[in-house]
C-alpha cells in the first residue's frame, strides 16, 4: 500500500468520524430536547395552577355543585433544610412521626432521582385556617410551600349518586390517562366522571428561576418581559359549566320519599328524554362527596351498598309492568285485539295440573280490563299465542322474533345515557333455552313466566322509566340523558334522535285506556293503582309485583301524566315492598303531583306522611 493511499483512507475515516460526531451533536441539541428539558428543570421551578372545576346547575339555574378553596402543602426535597418538625406538626395538626416519615420517603435516593427538583404534594386539602397558620411562619420552613386548589361544595342535599365524586388519581388512572400527573384530581363516578373532560378545565403553571442552590427566585415570565420576550406560562382554560334537567327540589323530594327503603326512582321528560329525577336508595350523602377519602371505608362497609347505583346497575325482574310490552307485541303480530276476551279462574291453568296464579276478579275480560286489573291469565294466553304461533317454523323462531320486539324498546342493552356504569340487563336468547331443554323441545308453557315479566328477564329502573316514556310518546323514545343543552355545552346529536320500536305506533293508543283505568277507575272496578289517582292530573299507570326468592316481593309501578301531552314519565322500584300499589305507586304518584302541581294536596298529605315515614330496611336482606 502506497503512502498516499494510506493517507487518503485516514483522511476519509477522520471525515466520517467528524460527521458522526456533528450528527450526534445536532441530534442532541436540535432534535432531542430531553437534555434541554433536564437543564431547564434544574434551573426553573414549575408550579401547577389548577383551574376551578365546572359548576353544575339544575334546570332552574340553581347551583348543585360549586367550589370552595382549600390548600395543598408542597414539599420540594431538593430545597429542604433542617426545620422544626414539632412546630410544623403543631401548625398542621398532624403527628410529628408522619412528617418525618414523609420527608424520609421524599428524600430517599430513589425518590430524589424520580422527583428531581420538582415539588410533591405532602398534605392535600388543608383548611384555609390551617394553611394561614403555616403561611405566617413559612419562612421557617425552607422547601415547603403551598398551592390553592378547589374542593367541591354542595349547597343542596340532592343527587349524591347522580353527581358522583372526584378523588386523587392513582397509578392505574395515570397509565390510562397520561395527561394526568400525581396529585391531580379527576371525577371517578357519576356526572363528575362522564363529563370529566369538560368539568376539569385545563391546568396551567407558573415558572420561576432557581438559583445555584435550587432556591426559587424571580418569575420566569417577569424576566422574559424585561428581555422583551413573550411568555405563555400560567395560562389555564376554565372548565365548562353543566346544566342538568333534574331540578334540585324534585331530586331532593324523591330522595325523601325513598328514604329508609331500598330501590330506585327515575323520572324522564318524554318529549326530550331529559332525566328529571334519578334516585338510588340508599345513596351517598352529598356531604361525603367533597371528602370521599375520609368516608370511603364507612361507605364501602355499609351492607346496603350505597355506592351501588340501582337506577342504572340493578338488573331487576320487571314484573307485571312488562305485560304492556306483551300486549303491544301481540297486537303487532296479529294474535291479539283489544276486544278479545279471555277467562281467568284464579289463574291460568295448563298441562295436567299446572297453574300460574292470579288474584280473584271478574271473568272473562278484555285487554284494557286485563291491564287495569293486572290479570296474569290474560297475558299467559297472549304469550302462548305469540310463542306457539304456527306462522313460525318453531317456537325458537317465534321467540327470536319476540325478543327482537322487546329489544326495540331498549331492553337487554345499554340505552346509551350519559351516566357511567349503565348496565344493559338481560333478555335471554332462544339458544339459552335450547341448552336447558333441548333444541325445539320447549314451548310457551316452558317459559310462561316471561308473560308476566318474571323468569330470566332483567332490567334496570332506567329501562322501566324509558318504557313508560315510550308509551307516553306512543311509539318512540329519546335516549335518556342528564345534561341539558347550554351555550357552553351543545347537546350530542344522539340525544335528539327518535328511537322507534318495531311496533306500529297506532297500537300504543290502544293500551293507554287500560293504564288510565288502572289509576282512575276506582277500587270497586278492580283498578290496581287507584291509590295513585290525583284529581286533574290524569295519571296513566301500571302496577307490578316482582317475585323475589330472597324475601317479600318487590313493589313496581310506572306511570306518565297527563294523559294528553305527557310531561313526566316515572318508574318506581321498591325492594321487598310487596304489591305495586303498596309503596311504588304512591311514591311515583307523589313525585308526579309535586312536579306538575308544585305541591301535595291536603287530601293526600296522610299518604305522603306514610311514604316519608315508612321504612322497609328490616325486610331487606343485607349483602
Amino acid at each position: 500500500m502506497t503512502e498516499p493511499t494510506r493517507h487518503t483512507r485516514m483522511l476519509v475515516a477522520l471525515v466520517v468520524a467528524a460527521l458522526i460526531l456533528l450528527g450526534r451533536i445536532f441530534y442532541i441539541q436540535i432534535v432531542d430536547d430531553s437534555y434541554k428539558t433536564d437543564a431547564l428543570n434544574n434551573s426553573m421551578a414549575h408550579i401547577p395552577v389548577y383551574p376551578l372545576r365546572g359548576i353544575i346547575y339544575d334546570r332552574n339555574g340553581q347551583i348543585l355543585v360549586g367550589n370552595k378553596i382549600c390548600y395543598d402543602l408542597l414539599c420540594t426535597p431538593s430545597a429542604l433544610e433542617p426545620f422544626d418538625t414539632l412546630l410544623l406538626s403543631q401548625v398542621l395538626g398532624v403527628e410529628p412521626e408522619l412528617i418525618k416519615k414523609k420527608v424520609a420517603e421524599y428524600t430517599s435516593r430513589k425518590s430524589r432521582r424520580i422527583i428531581g427538583y420538582r415539588s410533591v404534594v405532602m398534605f392535600p386539602k388543608l383548611p384555609e385556617e390551617t394553611y394561614m397558620r403555616f403561611e405566617e411562619i413559612s419562612y421557617r420552613f425552607p422547601g415547603f410551600s403551598g398551592q390553592a386548589r378547589s374542593l367541591r361544595q354542595y349547597p343542596y342535599n340532592a343527587g349524591g349518586n347522580l353527581l358522583g365524586y372526584i378523588s386523587e388519581v392513582d397509578a392505574a388512572y395515570i397509565k390510562a390517562h397520561p395527561e394526568y400527573k400525581s396529585g391531580d384530581y379527576a371525577g371517578k363516578t357519576g356526572l363528575e366522571s362522564s363529563y370529566e373532560s369538560l368539568l376539569r378545565g385545563e391546568k396551567g403553571e407558573k415558572i420561576f428561576y432557581r438559583d445555584s442552590r435550587g432556591r426559587i427566585g424571580v418569575p420566569y415570565c417577569l424576566s422574559r418581559r424585561r428581555e422583551g420576550g413573550c411568555c405563555r406560562a400560567g395560562r389555564k382554560m376554565p372548565a365548562r359549566q353543566q346544566h342538568l334537567p333534574p331540578p334540585h327540589p324534585l331530586q331532593h323530594y324523591g330522595q325523601q320519599l325513598m328514604k329508609n327503603k331500598v330501590g330506585s326512582l327515575v323520572a324522564i321528560e318524554p318529549s326530550t328524554g331529559e332525566i328529571l329525577t334519578l334516585v338510588s336508595s340508599p345513596g351517598i350523602d352529598v356531604e361525603c362527596l367533597a371528602d370521599i377519602g375520609s368516608h370511603y371505608k364507612e361507605i364501602a362497609a355499609n351492607p346496603y351498598k350505597p355506592m351501588f347505583n340501582r337506577a342504572v346497575q340493578a338488573a331487576y325482574p320487571p314484573g307485571s309492568v312488562f305485560k304492556l310490552v306483551n300486549a303491544l307485541i301481540g297486537m303487532e303480530e296479529g294474535v291479539l285485539k283489544p276486544s278479545m276476551l279471555y277467562p281467568c279462574h284464579a289463574g291460568y291453568h295448563y298441562g295436567k295440573s299446572s297453574r300460574l296464579g292470579c288474584h280473584n276478579h271478574r271473568s272473562p275480560i278484555n285487554m284494557n280490563e286485563a291491564i287495569m286489573m293486572s290479570c296474569n291469565a290474560y297475558f299467559c294466553y297472549v304469550f302462548k299465542d305469540l310463542i306457539d304461533n304456527p306462522a313460525y317454523g318453531t317456537s325458537g323462531d317465534a321467540f327470536t322474533q319476540w325478543r327482537n320486539y322487546v329489544e326495540s324498546f331498549g331492553f337487554g342493552k345499554k340505552l346509551g345515557s350519559d351516566f357511567p356504569s349503565e348496565l344493559g340487563g338481560f333478555i335471554p336468547q332462544a339458544s339459552y333455552y335450547d341448552r336447558y331443554y333441548g333444541k325445539n323441545a320447549w314451548k310457551a308453557h316452558t317459559i310462561l313466566s316471561l308473560s308476566i315479566g318474571q323468569g330470566e328477564l332483567g332490567c334496570t329502573p332506567l329501562h322501566l322509566a324509558n318504557l313508560c316514556a315510550t308509551i307516553a310518546n306512543q311509539g318512540y323514545y329519546y335516549i335518556p340523558h342528564l345534561v341539558k343543552e347550554s351555550e357552553q355545552v351543545p347537546l350530542d346529536e344522539k340525544y335528539r334522535e327518535r328511537h322507534y320500536t318495531q311496533i306500529n305506533t297506532a297500537h300504543f293508543a290502544k293500551i293507554i285506556p287500560g293504564m288510565y283505568m288502572a289509576v282512575n277507575a276506582g277500587l270497586t272496578s278492580g283498578a290496581t293503582a287507584s291509590v295513585a289517582a290525583v284529581e286533574g292530573l290524569d295519571i296513566c299507570g301500571k302496577t307490578g309485583t316482582a317475585q323475589n326468592p330472597h324475601g317479600d316481593d318487590h313493589s313496581v309501578f310506572i306511570c306518565f301524566a297527563p294523559r294528553d301531552n305527557p310531561k313526566i314519565a316515572v318508574a318506581a322500584y321498591v325492594e321487598n315492598g310487596g304489591f305495586g300499589a303498596a309503596w311504588a305507586a304512591p311514591i311515583a304518584s307523589l313525585l308526579v303531583e309535586q312536579y306538575l302541581s308544585g305541591g301535595i294536596s291536603e287530601e293526600r298529605k296522610p299518604l305522603e306522611k306514610r311514604m316519608l315515614d315508612g321504612s322497609l330496611m328490616h325486610k331487606v336482606k343485607k349483602k
